[in-house]
């Protein structure tokens, strides 16, 4: 991995300040999506109906992780529209200032099978300071139990801006690629197919599965996660940092899908 030697030196700088950074056998990789146990002061979250799917929409009172961002469960974060598509939202408060990110989580856990994300919106050209998430994960057990896509540049411009990571069922380290995306459209789709011995991830260019890309499995005898995992899709800021261009952000997500063993 060409990005090696850079992510690294960077990783040094930032090893003092937060506990999310863990190395990966295939490259270092930053542990950033997961909500941290710490995070405390929800408020009365709201439920929304989404790909057949209920969803609870996170929503807190103060500051909490990834990078200490506020969240809002609000109309103006998070929506499904007409057409039935979800809306995920970056956006700042005018009042305070403060810009609020957004996040849901399903209310069923999912095991062995494909999961299926069909997004639009360019999230090749997010903003730097921009993470798109979309992701298995076990609440209390940072660390463990986590299967992640990412789409993120972690404040760098010069970083790749599309990571797969594979959190294990025990021990450590994860395991980790990245590549630099770059769609031929706005419509796009994501997914990792999940077994008792491996995950499978793939990537397609439009809402079809023809136009492949970006093929990652992880290595033999990795302990993956075993377990029925809830999924969580968020957007947030890394570093809590506002965007590069100072613009609000969105993405829309057409369909999440679970494609049972």
């Amino acid at each position: 991995m060409k990005k090696i030697t850079m992510l690294a030196l960077a990783l040094a700088a930032l090893a003092g300040c937060s506990k999310e950074y863990t190395g990966t056998t295939e490259k270092t990789v930053m542990k950033e999506n997961a909500p941290q146990p710490e995070a405390v002061n929800a408020l009365a979250q709201r439920t929304i109906s989404f790909s057949g799917i209920n969803w609870t929409v996170r929503d807190q009172a103060g500051p909490s992780g990834p990078h200490d961002n506020y969240w809002s469960g609000s109309t103006d974060n998070v929506w499904v529209d007409a057409q039935g598509h979800l809306h995920l939202k970056i956006r700042r408060d005018a009042a305070t200032g403060r810009w609020y990110c957004s996040e849901v989580i399903s209310q069923q856990s999912f095991g062995y099978g494909t999961y299926i994300w069909k997004i639009e919106g360019r999230v090749d050209q997010l903003d730097r300071n921009v993470v798109l998430g979309l992701f298995n994960y076990k609440s209390g057990d940072d660390g463990h139990h986590e299967i992640d896509i990412e789409f993120a540049r972690w404040g760098n411009d010069a970083w790749h801006n599309f990571n797969y990571t594979v959190y294990p069922a025990y021990g450590s380290p994860s395991v980790s690629q990245t590549f630099e995306l770059a769609l031929n459209g706005t419509y796009s789709t994501y997914t990792f197919h999940r077994t008792g011995t491996s995950v499978s991830y793939v990537a397609y260019h439009g809402h079809g599965e023809t136009y492949a890309f970006f093929p990652w499995s992880t290595p033999a005898g990795f302990p993956v996660s075993t377990e029925s995992l809830p999924v969580h899709m968020n957007m947030w800021l890394f570093q809590h940092m506002a965007p590069a261009n100072g613009q609000e952000v969105e993405v829309i997500i057409h369909s999440f899908e679970f494609r049972p063993l």
